[in-house]
């Protein structure tokens, strides 16, 4: 695989941000189950990517999370595969439990509850990526398929014809795609950075909730379980609820990464201690924000930002 931009999943910033909400405020109901399905969907865009990682090709170019806009209308790729003459378009699905069809809908086994269908939104996606590739005189194929990542997933009365790749299926998608793959030009490496540069950086419809900083939890949370950490001596931290130990540096420094995340503005050592609340020792947060941040001075109004790599 190409090593450019967006060649692996990354975690939407909707995600990133009910992540750090989850353990700092009560979401709703609602909210909770959106947080769910946004980190049980990135989970299986992994679990995707490790395959494609354990059958490598030179020969084609991979794309993960491309949000894309035609016709004023918002759609996203999970993951894009660019071959010689051909662009596999891929929605991931993470599905667990027995599914079945009647007709073109889709019910759960055992509940008979309809789910929305997933080869509309699959569809949906191709018809405006056409647009787009029309709009860039690309002249090429797009296979769209809806790729079933989880074993625990079963889809009763299925049609042959359905564009879809079951889980006992991937393997063998992923060993095709290489077989068949051919030398790629400049012109396909073209393509994806264009598309890679019309991607949008956030959704007009993102379902985040209202959060102030004076309602939300302080402390450095745990990066296994969330919970929040506790000193254990002055150089590292550990976690009461699964045992996770880290450095103190190295928690601070998620912190500035978490709350620059959810109120992104100028960073001070003020902010930073007050946001973690378990390092006591003022001096030691500006210890390690000038360790591993550029200071800015402008005097009693100096600040940090981020090294540049």
């Amino acid at each position: 695989m190409t090593i450019i931009p967006h060649n692996k999943p990354m975690p939407p910033k909707e995600l990133q941000i009910l992540t750090s909400l989850h353990p700092r405020m009560k979401l709703s109901t609602t909210e909770k189950q959106n947080y769910e399905n946004l980190h049980k969907g990135f989970l299986g865009e992994l679990k995707f990517y490790d395959l494609l990682c354990n059958h490598p090709s030179t020969n084609q170019i991979t794309l993960f999370d491309l949000l894309l806009e035609s016709n004023n209308t918002e759609f996203q790729i999970d993951s894009l595969i660019i071959n010689q003459n051909t662009i596999f378009s891929l929605e991931i699905k993470n599905f667990e439990g027995d599914f079945y069809l009647e007709g073109d809908k889709w019910f759960v086994v055992g509940s008979g509850k309809e789910i929305r269908s997933p080869l509309l939104q699959l569809q949906r996606t191709e018809y405006l990526f056409k647009q787009i590739l029309q709009k860039l005189h690309v002249n090429m194929t797009i296979k769209p398929y809806i790729i079933f990542i989880n074993d625990d997933f079963t889809l009763y009365q299925a049609p042959i014809a359905l564009p879809a790749i079951f889980p006992t299926q991937v393997k063998r998608f992923i060993n095709k795609l290489n077989a068949n793959s051919r030398k790629l030009t400049a012109h396909h490496t073209k393509l994806a950075k264009k598309l890679i540069s019309m991607h949008l950086e956030e959704s007009a419809h993102s379902r985040l909730p209202s959060y102030e900083y004076h309602q939300l939890q302080k402390g450095i949370t745990c990066r296994t379980c969330s919970e929040f950490l506790s000193p254990i001596n002055k150089m590292k931290l550990k976690c009461q609820g699964c045992g996770y130990e880290e450095a103190v540096d190295y928690g601070v420094m998620r912190s500035v990464a978490e709350f620059n995340l959810l109120f992104p503005k100028k960073i001070t050592t003020s902010q930073i201690h007050e946001w973690c609340v378990v390092i006591s020792s003022k001096r030691r947060i500006r210890e390690i924000l000038l360790r591993h941040m550029t200071l800015i001075r402008n005097g009693r109004y100096s600040y940090y930002v981020f090294k540049k790599i």
